[in-house]
């Protein structure tokens, strides 16, 4: 599990007006510029999840997809960066082992993936579901008619928080659901010559840095996530397509399939540790949030190329991005998983 940061930028065709001139070619992926649907959603229901890696568990060479492939190892515990896989082409067997490795690795990049960039919207809404139900985001924009597909925009004019000496707030993705996301994949549709590199951090390797006293106090423990006035789109004025929610989690969750725990909080949707004191809960808190902003040694660091996508298990990482002045167009697709199973069996979450 990790967390992530990523900083991109569009070619100078994808502007905003994809109009064209005599100096300029249309922008490949005009199709997917960013729409704003004002049409309301209903709140999200409890569904059955079954991680498509667990399937794989009993296969003869789980890794068989990897065959022909070169696999580097980023760190010795975290992150691979591969070439010689076509994601596109993967049948479902293919695709549970790749959920199994993503799990087991926290976060997986591959490389010239243009096949599966050019397949389009109903494609890659086809391919997120085979790994859980799609999240709609509930304030950004999305490709017209695919609002299952976040998109990523900020031109060279966009303004980011000011008031602070970094843009960068380390998040899992929507950790305030009730189910919050599991396999996730985001890929650039253009990024800058330099720069727009995503940062990402192991919650299982942060946890393991602790004391095992401390874990134990930890495994204890629950928080409360709030997508209440805590999304970047929400904050900048953004509709709100669905009300926005509560929920309690555990401090330390258990990978269904790998059986790893993992640190379970981040600075940007934790509200605070339940059955504390304020002042309590913010210093554990605050003392988690620097803890794993400082672990160089758990995190990695992706570098992008032209048609590279990530794929990462957003329970065990968190990212942020910060802006270079630069437009940037990305895509993600965001299957929900479980709610967040406790490390210690006895934890009840629903009694605050």
């Amino acid at each position: 599990m990790s967390l992530t940061t990523t900083i991109t930028e569009v070619a100078p065709a994808a502007e905003k007006s994809t109009t064209t001139n005599k100096d300029k070619e249309p922008y490949r992926y005009a199709h997917l510029m960013p729409f704003l649907s004002k049409v309301k959603m209903p709140p999200l229901t409890p569904f059955t999840h079954v991680d498509p890696g667990s399937r794989a568990l009993n296969h003869p060479n789980p890794r068989s997809f990897l065959d022909k492939a070169e696999v580097i190892e980023l760190t010795p515990n975290f992150a691979s960066d591969i070439r010689g896989v076509n994601l596109a082409a993967l049948d479902n067997d293919a695709k549970d082992q790749l959920a199994l490795e993503v799990a087991r690795r926290g976060v997986v990049v591959f490389r010239d993936q243009q096949d599966f960039f050019d397949r389009g919207p109903e494609f890659y809404t086809t391919w997120g579901r085979h790994f859980g139900r799609l999240h709609i985001h509930p304030s950004s924009p999305h490709p017209e008619g695919y609002p299952e597909i976040h998109l990523v925009y900020k031109d060279a004019n966009s303004k980011f928080n000011s008031e602070t000496i970094t843009s960068t707030v380390w998040h899992a993705d929507f950790s305030f659901e009730l189910q919050p996301p599991g396999l996730t994949t985001f890929f650039l549709l253009s990024q800058p010559k330099t720069g727009g590199d995503t940062l990402y951090s192991s919650q299982v390797l942060n946890l393991k840095r602790l004391s095992p006293t401390f874990v134990a106090f930890l495994r204890t423990l629950k928080a409360e996530h709030t997508g209440i006035g805590t999304l970047r789109a929400s904050r900048g004025g953004g509709f709100e397509r669905r009300e926005p929610v509560e929920n309690i989690h555990p401090v330390v969750r258990r990978h269904p399939v790998t059986g790893e725990e993992a640190l379970y909080v981040n600075k940007q949707f934790t509200k605070r540790i339940v059955g504390l004191k304020r002042e309590e809960s913010e210093n554990i808190l605050n003392f988690l949030y620097d803890h794993i902003a400082k672990a160089g040694d758990n995190q990695a660091r992706i570098k992008w190329s032209p048609n590279s996508m990530v794929l990462w298990d957003n329970r065990s990482a968190i990212a942020d991005y910060g802006h270079l002045g630069a437009v940037r167009h990305g895509a993600r697709i965001t299957p929900q998983a479980e709610r967040p199973i406790p490390a210690l069996e006895s934890l009840v979450l629903d009694d605050q």
